[in-house]
C-alpha cells in the first residue's frame, strides 16, 4: 500500500475507509475490516442526517438543477459512499423514486418551471432530461437494474439520444419548454447525467448511445474556449475540484468517462485527467478548489486542507485505468 492509501485508511471518514478497502484494495464484503468500516459508516451521524435529508425528496420542487442541497443529490452521495437497499431509511426513498414514472418511461421529479421559461409556474410531477437520468442513476446505483420500471427508463433514455448526443428534451406536457440553447445542439449536463446512469450497465458500454454521449463530452473538452452549449463552457471553474457530483465539472466528467474502457487511451481524456492529477500536493493528496455551501463541514467542502474523500475520488478514477 502507498502512503496515500494508508492515510485514507487512517482517516476519520468511515465512507472513505470503506470505499478504499473495496475499490482501491479489492477487499471482499465479508472482510472484517470492510464490515467494520461499513457498520461505522451506516451508523455515522452525518450519514444518518443525509439519509433524513434524502427522505424529503418530493417535499419541495426542483427549481435549480445545480441545487447541491436537493434531496436527490444527498441520495446519490450516499450511494456513492456505499449505502444500499436495506440500510436505515434508504428503502423508503428508493420506493418513492420508483413510484413516479411517466407514461414515456422516464422517472419524474417535482418541478416548478417559471412562466418566463415556458413553464406553468406551478409545482408538477414531470420530467426533463436534466433530472430524469439522475433518478435513474440513483436506482441503478442501488442495484435495481432488474426492476421492470428501471428497464423501461433505460430504454427511454437510450431512445432519446441523437447522433450528436443527448439534447434538451422534456415531457410532452411541458410543451415548448427547453433550455437556453439551440434546438439541435447537445446539452453537456444531460449527456453527463445520461452516461452516469448508463455506466451501471456494462453491456451498453459500446452502444451507439454511449458512444454519442462520450464523443460529445470529449469533443466539448477538445474545443474548450471555442464551443459553448446551453451556457455550458469549459474554463477555470470547470477545472476546479468539487464534490459531490452535482453539475458540470472536471472531476464529475472524468469519473463518469472512466467507466468506459474505450475512453481510457483517448488523448482528450488523458489531457483532461492531467488537469486533475496536476493539482495533487507533494504527498499525493487533493484539496477542494471549489465547494458547495450546502455541504459545508464535509472534508471535500474544505478548501484549506486535503480531503480524504476527494483524494479517494481521484484515486478511484485512476484505479479504473489499470
Amino acid at each position: 500500500m502507498s502512503a496515500v492509501t494508508d492515510w485514507l485508511l487512517e482517516s476519520g471518514e468511515p465512507w472513505t475507509r470503506y470505499r478504499t478497502l473495496v475499490d482501491l484494495l479489492g477487499r471482499p464484503q465479508d472482510d472484517p475490516q470492510v464490515q467494520a468500516a461499513r457498520a461505522t459508516m451506516v451508523a455515522h451521524p452525518a450519514v444518518l442526517a443525509l439519509t433524513a435529508g434524502a427522505a424529503t425528496w418530493g417535499d419541495r420542487p426542483f427549481q435549480r438543477h445545480n441545487d447541491a442541497g436537493y434531496p436527490i443529490y444527498q441520495l446519490t452521495a450516499l450511494l456513492d459512499f456505499g449505502l444500499r437497499p436495506g440500510d436505515p431509511g434508504l428503502d423508503g426513498v428508493l420506493q418513492g423514486l420508483l413510484a413516479r414514472q411517466s407514461a414515456e418511461g422516464a422517472f419524474q421529479s417535482l418541478l416548478n418551471i417559471p412562466k418566463a421559461f415556458g413553464g406553468s409556474g406551478e409545482d408538477a410531477w414531470t420530467w426533463v432530461l436534466c433530472d430524469a437520468p439522475v433518478v435513474l442513476h440513483a436506482l441503478l446505483a442501488a442495484g435495481l437494474a432488474g426492476d421492470e420500471r428501471v428497464q423501461r427508463a433505460v430504454q427511454h433514455l437510450v431512445g432519446t439520444v441523437h447522433d450528436n448526443g443527448w439534447r434538451c428534451v422534456c415531457a410532452p406536457e411541458l410543451g415548448k419548454f427547453r433550455g437556453p440553447g439551440r434546438r439541435e445542439d447537445p446539452c453537456p449536463i444531460v449527456n453527463l447525467f445520461a452516461l452516469r446512469a448508463l455506466a451501471h450497465l456494462p453491456e451498453l458500454a459500446g452502444s451507439p448511445a454511449v458512444r454519442a454521449g462520450v464523443d460529445m463530452l470529449l469533443g466539448h473538452w477538445e474545443n474548450r474556449g471555442k464551443q459553448k452549449y446551453y451556457l455550458f463552457g469549459i474554463g477555470t471553474d470547470f477545472c476546479k475540484l468539487k464534490y459531490p457530483f452535482v453539475w458540470y465539472d472536471v472531476l464529475h466528467v472524468l469519473d463518469v468517462l472512466s467507466h468506459f474502457p474505450a475512453v481510457h487511451g483517448d488523448p482528450r481524456f488523458r489531457d483532461m485527467l492531467a488537469t486533475v492529477t496536476g493539482q495533487a500536493d507533494a504527498t499525493g493528496c487533493y484539496t477542494a478548489t471549489s465547494m458547495y455551501r450546502a455541504w459545508k463541514g464535509w472534508s471535500f467542502a474544505d478548501k484549506k486542507r486535503p480531503s480524504p474523500w476527494l483524494t479517494f475520488a481521484v484515486l478511484r478514477i485512476l484505479s479504473r485505468l489499470d
